[in-house]
């Protein structure tokens, strides 16, 4: 059995809070940062100019982080994610287009590896409340202006210089107030992975956009993705060899015009939308429902009560979630 820790944690600029998450993650971060060589990674210098040039809004926000954990360099380089090692993750994520509007999300992934940190913040000038990843970024989340979005792995194996996906996401929800606006923030700004991203803003526009370093952006048609991009997939990785499944089974469901967020979330806590963890490490750590709207989030775990936090009504808790 493993368990993980969910913190909920306000603060509106970097300080004692986000230090603390930090220094919690920081060790298995080193490592991961290590994995293959960091010393051939972008020095320090390079990391800023990276930050300057495609995300400027963000360097301000990065130097006080930097300076808040007490970073060096090795720790300046990291918080950057600028050209970072390889992470892939699972994922099946849905946009519910109908009122009332939400995305919907299982985020597959070792808990090990996991920041297990829902978090309240301003960094720049924006209130936003995301699950984070590498202590700042998003894997999902919402903001004021009521854009919510949430990420998959995209499946295929190109990879090129650019930023680690979940800060692309932190500067979407700092600088975009729709789904237009997100778009074109993707179009410009470089990812070293391929991914899929949902989208959905508080007026109902919706998108599901291809990101990757070899194709640039593309718009996908339909409200599911998981873990491919046309037709190219691993299917001899264990954490996305049934992506065509989840995807087909969703796309089933959503067909039903009488299909709601409350019929909808209990399908992503049964298989084989959900996931149970393991032996390979590999499981769904949550499902978030994300309602731009009313700027509410709902965070599930099977047999569990629902964990609901919202960006005008946000408590700091830790709940504990133990994993079969």
């Amino acid at each position: 059995m493993i368990g993980r820790r969910f913190h909920a944690v306000r603060e509106a600029s970097p300080g004692p809070k986000l230090a603390a998450v930090f220094a919690r993650c920081w060790p298995g971060y080193r490592a991961f940062w290590a994995r293959e060589g960091a010393a051939s990674r972008p020095g320090r210098g390079e990391c800023a100019a990276a930050l300057r040039r495609h995300m400027p809004e963000l360097l301000p926000v990065w130097q006080a982080l930097v300076a808040a954990v007490d970073g060096g360099d090795e720790e300046a380089r990291f918080l950057s994610l600028w050209c970072p090692p390889d992470f892939r993750q699972g994922c099946t994520q849905a946009i519910c287009a109908r009122r009332p509007y939400a995305t919907i999300r299982n985020y597959d992934y070792p808990p090990t590896l996991f920041d297990a940190v829902l978090l309240r913040a301003d960094l720049a000038g924006n209130a936003t409340m995301a699950m984070t990843d590498c202590v700042w970024g998003v894997l999902d989340g919402l903001n004021q202006a009521g854009l919510a979005l949430s990420l998959a792995f995209g499946g295929r194996a190109a990879s090129g210089p650019g930023f680690g996906i979940t800060l692309v996401l932190r500067y979407l929800l700092e600088t975009c107030a729709d789904v237009a606006e997100a778009v074109a923030a993707l179009r410009r700004i470089p990812v070293h992975l391929c991914y899929n991203i949902a989208l959905l803003d508080r007026a109902g526009g919706h998108a599901t956009v291809e990101v990757s370093p070899d194709r640039g952006v593309e718009l996908r048609a339909g409200a599911i993705s998981a873990n491919r991009q046309g037709s190219n997939s691993w299917p001899d990785a264990v954490y996305l060899h049934d992506t065509v499944r989840r995807e087909a089974l969703l796309a089933a469901v959503m067909s039903n015009p009488a299909e709601t967020i409350d019929t909808l979330l209990p399908r992503f806590l049964a298989p084989p939308i959900h996931r149970p963890l393991g032996v390979d490490g590999w499981g769904t750590l949550y499902t978030a429902c994300w309602q731009p709207e009313t700027g509410e989030l709902r965070l599930s775990w099977p047999g569990r009560p629902v964990w609901r936090q919202g960006l005008d009504r946000f408590t700091e808790e830790v709940r504990e979630v133990i994993y079969g």
